[in-house]
């Protein structure tokens, strides 16, 4: 670790350099494995440089993306990795988004190669992806050949490593451009994490910043890297016990489907240090349970991929801050805005605004969405806007509403659906459920909820209702609570609350 660490410890340098550093000091360690297949560090290293090589020769240029539609495997994080290797950027494409959404995204990319799986080349057949393909199940026959080396490139701080789209329902996600240097520091910053020896299992996509965030500094530090394909609950876990797994990042509904499996304390889960979450709401009861049952240190990150301020709770030393979101991190800066861009009193309500070290090029090709992202303040100071309400505490911890866009305005009256969310899960008929606002005549927006029952439940919606309603105040109260199989999610566990509304809007819940 020593070496490894005085690597980091430098201002900037590259994934790919540490490596290359790793292949030399570790040769036969496991570097990533899937279900079906496992990598060491020297493989790695010399499959990097004949994928890399193979992009060159196929006119793949610095700075340019190259596209990977795929699920988690070991071949998807070689091409990540190679791209990187090649001064190439690289941009995983969501497989859950339409083949219309897919063939925008690679098109907006600029990728010249795309790289499919056989699962989703079958779900793209005839589709124009605007770029060559070549399928990850015969990624051999393609590769440079053995000991090729690709010429060198120089990466400075602020090029492009990867670029993320953000998810949507309609229309073409925006691309998150991340640079070398913002990925430096997601590497750098975690030198107490013992990222070293960890065996981290990963169970969401190699698109999200989710998983990128955990996976890239257990190569970076030289730890083992587990590729779930597709999460299951009772899987995970087989996993878990199966490797003596040490890390891992779950969201939180990921999290739920663990802890609600009636034998979850039959599993040996006693090799885990370091369990984090991030990306959705996560219940102070859920926390507390985990802490209790599940060995290791919990701990939960606030924060964007587009960047900006980041906030950290260890939820095992702050038992009495689980409905917080932490404190920021080090190094990171925060302030809160009202509606006039005024930064609001101490204990008050804003729109968080952020600044790091850690923080986005742009989104890609998109200046006015940049622009529209960024804060400057009096001195000229670049922030990021993250779109959140939220206060901070006396003691310095956020607390978190809601998106600035999900709030709803009804009577000129403010409603988080947070708030009432919180007390519709409270029925104990109700397993899951959302609030999202509908335009009314009479309000300008109504909160209405959906919800999935508890197995075994009787009650009603309406029933539920009002009785949800009688805890609330008169401007908060629910117009209409709508029955739902499950609520659409996104692959890293958000609520899709746009989707709720189009469907509803279609006539879809009666």
């Amino acid at each position: 670790m020593d070496q490894t660490a005085d690597l980091l410890a430098q201002p900037f340098g590259t994934l790919s350099d540490l490596i290359r550093h790793h292949a030399g000091t570790q040769p036969d360690k496991i570097a990533i494995a899937d279900d079906a297949t496992q990598i060491t560090y020297a493989a790695l290293d010399a499959m990097m440089d004949r994928a890399a090589a193979a992009l060159q020769r196929d006119g793949t240029v610095q700075g340019q993306a190259v596209a990977l539609v795929s699920y988690p495997s070991v071949a998807q994080a070689v091409m990540f990795l190679a791209a990187l290797r090649a001064g190439s950027v690289a941009a995983p494409i969501q497989p859950s988004a339409t083949p219309e959404q897919i063939a925008g995204m690679i098109a907006d990319s600029g990728a010249n190669l795309v790289f499919l799986d056989a699962a989703n080349a079958t779900a793209l057949a005839g589709k124009t992806l605007a770029a060559r393909t070549v399928m990850l199940e015969a990624l051999d026959d393609w590769l440079a050949p053995d000991g090729t080396r690709p010429a060198p490139v120089d990466i400075a701080p602020d090029d492009g490593f990867n670029i993320i789209y953000s998810s949507g329902t309609t229309g073409v996600p925006k691309g998150i451009v991340q640079s070398h240097a913002m990925r430096w520091q997601h590497l750098s910053r975690n030198s107490g994490a013992g990222f070293d020896t960890a065996i981290t299992l990963l169970s969401t996509p190699l698109y999200s910043n989710t998983t990128l965030v955990s996976f890239l500094p257990t190569l970076g530090w030289g730890g083992t890297a587990i590729l779930m394909a597709k999460f299951d609950a009772r899987g995970f876990l087989e996993l878990a016990e199966r490797y003596r797994a040490t890390h891992t990042m779950l969201v939180p509904v990921q999290y739920q489907r663990i802890m609600a499996l009636p034998d979850f304390d039959a599993f040996d889960l006693s090799s885990f240090r370091f369990k984090t979450c991030t990306s959705a709401p996560f219940k102070a009861e859920l926390k507390r349970d985990i802490i209790t049952r599940w060995p290791g240190k919990l701990v939960e990150y606030y924060g964007m991929t587009e960047g900006g301020a980041s906030f950290i709770l260890v939820a095992d030393d702050n038992p009495d801050k689980l409905h917080t979101v932490g404190k920021l991190s080090p190094g990171h800066e925060a302030i809160l805005l009202d509606d006039d861009g005024n930064e609001v009193a101490p204990g008050e309500m804003g729109e968080i605004v952020g600044r790091s070290p850690a923080m986005m090029n742009g989104y890609h090709k998109r200046e006015g969405a940049t622009r529209d992202a960024e804060y400057y303040d009096a001195d000229g100071t670049r922030w990021i806007r993250h779109g959140d309400v939220g206060r901070i505490d006396e003691d310095g911890f956020l607390i978190l509403m809601d998106r600035k866009k999900d709030m709803i305005i009804s009577g000129g009256f403010n409603i988080y659906p947070s708030d009432l969310e919180a007390v519709l899960a409270q029925h104990p008929a109700v397993a899951d459920c959302t609030v999202v606002g509908v335009p009314s005549d009479e309000w300008g927006e109504t909160p209405v909820g959906f919800y999935v029952p508890r197995d075994g439940a009787t009650d009603d919606a309406e029933a539920i209702r009002i009785a949800t309603n009688e805890k609330l105040g008169k401007t908060q109260r629910l117009s209409k609570l709508y029955v739902a199989d499950e609520l659409p999610r996104s692959a890293i566990g958000k609520v899709l609350k746009r989707e709720l509304r189009d469907r509803l809007a279609a006539g879809e819940f009666a």
